[in-house]
């Protein structure tokens, strides 16, 4: 159990947020949320004890063992994978090692004897004996083979060693978890077990995350980080966000139908309490939705911008064809005979490991790589717009402010219109005369969504478009992506954006001949591989 009293934060001289009081107990699992900047990461960083609060207090049982996921992929590379994992239990491990020195010393004394049996005591009660075991079950579930489980992290990659360091936080049955963002870098099957442990686990789970898939799959509760406040809600992410529109919608409308609203709210209690299907988390919920009262239901001052996408003329018949494509990255053949034809109102996701095949794709499709061999070929109705996965080139020579960046796109140069335009993508008041150098990486995302959709464009190609963006701009796109009548192509690692929004999956193997295609949402080409593997 942690309990925060009344904690205030000063940051860089701004109050980030005051009198917090939040309890967090075990078998429930707490999603962060709130806009970039808000101060998600800061109250976990508080939680762990890294930062201590203006004011206020931290407090948790004495028995109490908590596990934090590292950030600094460097810090054990010199180490094992299983040493790592192991260091997880930071006593355990310095039980271990201390056994190991006394029993390869050649003087072993009556005293060492002595403090031997100590250790291996201490060592008996920590299950001490199952610690490699449990480690190499955790690896083995992550998607760590048994082979990479004895060789130094630092021979690993950048994705292998977020896998090794989540499963350290998950080790040795921690009895409160922090995790930022655990999610970032996994495969779709290391991400559904990740899901399956949190939701079966008895710990204390508090997690920063931009993956509403992910919060809604093991989350029993909501901590939504809003305008120097954090407040905590039952349910999960849908449930927070829906209901939370839903008492947006009874503020605005006080004096009109007041009694009907709440009876919709009551309705809509009822039944996404019963909406939920699996494990202890769902029983849980279930008995805290059931009880929630409509005064208890989130009223959040979020802000969403808007992203709509109308093409200036419909597509014909013909969208697009690929035959044969090819080529090599880096001395990596991420594209080997890739062949597909596009049909009219295709909305394709790109999924998979092979990020660097997509990217290439992409760049071929708007005529910025050749291909080693293949060709493809447009349709003669159809106009491409192109969102890249780096946007660096767009901002690092522009010299102008945002509102300068913008015009260059804009069929409407007057700055009113742009300002209104602007207004509606959260850029308000004097946000638009900051240097377009200087904005932050959520911010030329916005930016370069602008853009997108002053092409008018009937297909728009999407690398990564999640990339820092805060759930409110995510849950933007996703609709915006949905009800846009031209061709999408898009890669994206994020499962219910990609579930949203496309009705046709495409997998581009690494190193291997072709691809996996699928008509249908990603929902169902996931069942669909499962069984057919």
């Amino acid at each position: 159990m942690v309990t925060i009293t009344d904690v205030s934060l000063q940051f860089a001289g701004d109050l980030l947020y005051k009198h917090v009081d939040l309890l967090f107990q075990p078998n429930h699992c707490y999603g962060i949320i709130g806009a970039n900047g808000a101060g998600k990461s800061t109250l976990l960083k508080i939680i762990s004890g890294e930062l201590q609060p203006t004011t206020g207090t931290v407090s948790m049982q004495k028995t109490d063992r908590m596990s934090v996921l590292e950030q600094n992929h460097f810090k054990y590379d010199a180490f094992t994978v299983m040493d790592t994992v192991i260091m997880g239990n930071k006593r355990l491990y310095e039980i271990m090692k201390e056994k190991e020195a006394l029993y390869a010393k050649d003087d072993f004394s009556d005293a060492d004897g002595e403090k031997a049996a100590q250790l291996e005591g201490e060592f008996a009660e920590m299950n001490g004996w199952d610690a490699e075991t449990e480690a190499a079950q955790l690896l083995n579930g992550i998607g760590i083979s048994p082979e990479l489980h004895t060789v130094l992290m630092g021979s690993l990659d950048g994705k292998q060693k977020v896998k090794v360091l989540l499963a350290q936080a998950l080790f040795g049955h921690p009895s409160i978890i922090l995790l930022d963002e655990p999610t970032n870098g996994l495969d779709v099957e290391s991400t559904l077990w990740l899901e399956e442990f949190l939701v079966e686990s008895d710990a204390v789970v508090i997690v920063v995350s931009h993956d509403r898939h992910f919060l809604n799959a093991v989350c029993t509760d909501i901590v939504d980080v809003d305008h120097e406040t954090c407040k905590m809600y039952a349910g999960n992410y849908d449930f927070w966000y829906e209901s939370s529109t839903l008492v947006q919608q009874l503020l605005r409308n006080q004096n009109k139908k007041r009694e009907e609203k709440i009876k919709d709210l009551q309705e809509f209690i009822r039944r996404f309490s019963a909406n939920k299907s699996k494990s202890k988390q769902a029983t849980s919920r279930k008995k805290i939705l059931d009880s929630i009262q409509v005064e208890q239901m989130p009223a959040s001052s979020r802000k969403y911008p808007f992203v709509g996408f109308e093409p200036e003329r419909e597509a014909g018949k013909d969208i697009l064809f690929v035959e044969g494509l090819t080529k090599t990255v880096d001395g990596v053949k991420v594209l080997d005979n890739l062949s597909f034809t596009v049909r009219k109102g295709d909305k394709i996701a790109f999924v998979g490991d092979n990020e660097a095949g997509a990217t290439a794709l992409f760049r071929i499709l708007v005529g910025e790589l050749n291909p080693d061999a293949g060709s493809f070929k447009w349709g003669v109705t159809i106009s491409q717009s192109y969102f890249p996965k780096d946007n660096t080139r767009f901002f690092e020579d522009f010299d102008g402010t945002l509102i300068e960046w913008l015009r260059q796109y804009s069929f409407d140069s007057t700055e009113t219109y742009l300002r209104g335009f602007l207004g509606r993508m959260l850029f308000s008041g004097d946000d638009v005369y900051k240097p377009a150098k200087v904005l932050s990486g959520g911010e030329k995302v916005r930016c370069m969504l602008s853009r997108l959709m002053m092409s008018k464009a009937n297909a728009l190609i999407l690398d990564q478009p999640t990339n820092h963006l805060d759930l409110e701009s995510i849950t933007a796109l996703s609709k915006g992506l949905a009800a846009y009548p031209g061709n999408l192509f898009f890669a994206s690692t994020d499962h219910q954006f990609i579930d949203e929004v496309a009705n046709r999956i495409i997998e581009i193997p690494l190193e291997k001949e072709g691809c996996l295609d699928y008509q249908g949402s990603f929902e169902e080409y996931l069942q669909w591989k499962k069984d057919w593997k």
